[in-house]
């Protein structure tokens, strides 16, 4: 792979953020191309997907034929077959299933939090429906920017139930966010990023929603700053980690001085994709209390919605922190579910107890076989 890969996106899409930071981290060459996917697409004559989502990108087929990806998960998989240097999946395959697991809890349930801020308060909805359409047209007039932000507001205030933000679940999305900020504030008073001193895909996850949690909408960044000012400063570094333990003296983060980095055998460290990663013997409080937020929150939708699902059910609804939680039942997230599972059995028996005891009391364990 030589030439830089085609990324189609938006500003405020969490997912484009998401493996943006991602290629810069791998120093993978890629362009991005803001604004209308399908249109940006068709400039260069390459179909666009069916259907069209934040990000787009375009790889090459056996055949040397355009071929367009859209599901970052599996996209950042496929980064590793292609790229080998600055791997985000770690090695060891307990800390590789937790990783995929705390993925998936970005992708699926944090964007919760910054769909419900973005669009169920009047200030945040106001303030997205301008830039949402400025970040795709900065030069449109300003009677067209009120009538498209005002189509854009109508068309997400309206699916707020979809994703389960309503009058009824907003003080709970609301609390699992303030805790979520308290249990990224004190891990990250001890480790840099999730699984150690080397950002793993989840770290990119979770980074892709807190951009626009901290830095778009109004309301959850509020928060953030008063709640967690670690996590805000965090979303910042992890915005370009181009240079991060490369031989060019980032060392420090790895309790390397900058003197030492230049050291042949440290330099080999940083080059080591082994190097950085938590011992599994050394699983941090801190982090395991993150899961118990996911199983807290999370677990009791990917179970209730399968069964929903399973039943031919539209709609469902289970109880989550003494709160009840309704909302449209999802296909793909049957789909994230039976992934989840995937990768859990392709653990050892030996690991597979291990993780099960790591994990045990979290709520995670529910899903697990």
């Amino acid at each position: 792979m030589t030439d830089p890969i085609k990324v189609f996106g938006n500003v405020g899409s969490p997912y484009t953020q998401k493996i943006l930071s991602l290629l810069r981290y791998r120093n993978i060459p890629y362009s991005v191309s803001w604004g209308d996917v399908a249109q940006n697409l068709s400039f260069l004559n390459i179909e666009p997907p069916k259907p069209v989502l934040l990000p787009t990108m375009v790889f090459k087929d056996d055949k040397g034929s355009d071929i367009c990806r859209t599901d970052t998960t599996p996209i950042i998989r496929h980064l590793e077959d292609l790229y080998k240097e600055k791997s985000v999946i770690p090695p060891s395959p307990i800390l590789s299933f937790l990783n995929y697991l705390l993925e998936d809890f970005a992708d699926e349930w944090t964007t919760k939090y910054m769909f419900h801020y973005r669009w169920y308060f009047n200030e945040d909805a106001d303030n997205a429906k301008q830039m949402l359409v400025l970040q795709n047209k900065i030069d449109i007039d300003d009677e067209s920017l009120n009538q498209f932000g005002d189509i854009i507001a109508k068309r997400q205030i309206n699916r707020l139930w979809v994703v389960g933000s309503n009058d009824d679940t907003a003080k709970l999305i609301d609390q699992s966010y303030k805790r979520y900020l308290a249990l990224m504030e004190n891990h990250l008073k001890f480790l840099p990023f999730m699984f150690g001193k080397r950002p793993s895909s989840s770290d990119f996850g979770l980074y892709g929603q807190l951009t626009q949690l901290v830095g778009f909408d109004p309301t959850p960044r509020n928060i953030a700053y008063k709640q967690s000012p670690r996590t805000v400063s965090w979303v910042t570094i992890m915005s370009d980690l181009s240079g991060l333990h490369d031989s060019g003296g980032i060392g420090e983060f790895f309790g390397v001085t900058s003197n030492e980095a230049k050291n042949e055998n440290k330099v080999n460290y940083f080059k080591d994709n082994n190097y950085g990663w938590l011992d599994i013997d050394n699983i941090p409080n801190t982090l395991i209390e993150i899961f118990n937020e996911v199983g807290k929150v999370y677990i009791p939708c990917l179970i209730a919605n399968a069964n929903a699902y399973e039943n031919g059910d539209e709609v469902w609804e289970t109880s989550i922190d003494g709160e009840i939680w309704k909302q449209k039942t999802f296909p793909y997230q049957v789909k994230c579910l039976n992934w989840i599972k995937d990768e859990f059995n392709k653990l050892s028996p030996d690991d597979k107890k291990i993780t099960l005891n790591l994990i045990s009391g979290s709520g995670c364990e529910r899903i697990l076989d």
